[in-house]
Parts: C-alpha cells; structure tokens; sequence
C-alpha cells in the first residue's frame, strides 16, 4: 500500500508518493505454453493471455478493496521500481525460477499502466508448496537516488 497520498474529491484521484503493492497470483504458463505460431508469426497462446486477463482481474480489485471505488492512482513519473516474486511450485525441480518472470513481469506493468523499463531492481525467490502453488508479487517504488561526488546514482542504501 502507498505510504502517502492524498485525495482529491472531484475525481478521486490520488497521488501514490511511496507505491508498494502485494499480490498473491496463480502461476503463470511456463515458457513452453505462452507462445504459439499463427500464420508463421509467434503470438501469445490463450493461456498466456488469459493469465494476463487474470492479473489484471485481481490487481483492479485489489486496489479498489484498498482505496475508494474508482480511484485514480498517479504513479510517481520519475521513479524506479522494485518487483519481489515468489514463485511457490509443486516440486522444485519441474520448473525454471526465471521461466514466468517476464509474463508476470508485463502483466503487472500492464494492469497498472507502466512501462517495464521503470523496473530497476527483480529479486526472484522459488520454493516448494505442493498443496497451493502460487507466486506472491511485491511491487514498491524505489527511494528517490542519491547523486554522490561521483556522478553515480545510488539509492537511499548506497546500492
């Protein structure tokens, strides 16, 4: 959940300051199942575009149960962000931990309306779960960068 914001009465309409969103989401079509060929050009299989459809389900929901009905949400421009997942499968050895990252990846940019590139920083976590696989998806924004002596960019941890 945003940290800050603040709510404007005509349009309901708030401005994320802090962003951090988790969601729990089912797994995605591994690399194998979300493409396929149509007419000789590569195209998202059914599978994969549902599993789009999904995220896009659950996020709307999510963020209308934690804000007003409607609302708009402004993502800071400028910012980065980090994008935690999770992945839960039903044996550790069946599935590759980067294989659902880039679906997973576009389908929350998608849902909310950014551009992949904002994206700066991915931790990827695989564990075992045999009776509910899953993955669990943290997406929050990055500290505004420090600029040191350098000319480098750093965030609020020097990294």
């Amino acid at each position: 959940m945003p940290k800050t914001h603040s709510k404007q009465s005509s349009g309901e309409h708030a401005t994320i300051s802090q962003f951090h969103v988790s969601l729990t989401l089912p797994i995605p079509p591994s690399i194998n199942h979300q493409y396929a060929t149509v007419r000789g050009r590569r195209v998202l299989s059914k599978t994969a575009r549902q599993f789009k459809a999904t995220v896009a389900t659950l996020l709307t929901l999510h963020l209308r149960q934690s804000y007003a009905h409607n609302l708009q949400i402004a993502l800071p421009v400028a910012q980065g962000f980090t994008l935690s997942i999770t992945f839960y499968f039903r044996t550790a050895l069946k599935r590759d931990l980067d294989g659902g990252l880039k679906i997973t990846q576009d389908a929350r940019c998608e849902a909310l309306g950014i551009n992949d590139n904002r994206i700066q920083h991915i931790h990827l976590f695989k564990t075992v779960d045999r009776t509910t696989p899953r993955i669990e998806l943290t997406l929050t924004t990055l500290q505004e960068p420090k600029k040191t002596g350098r000319q480098t960019w750093c965030n609020s941890d020097g990294i």
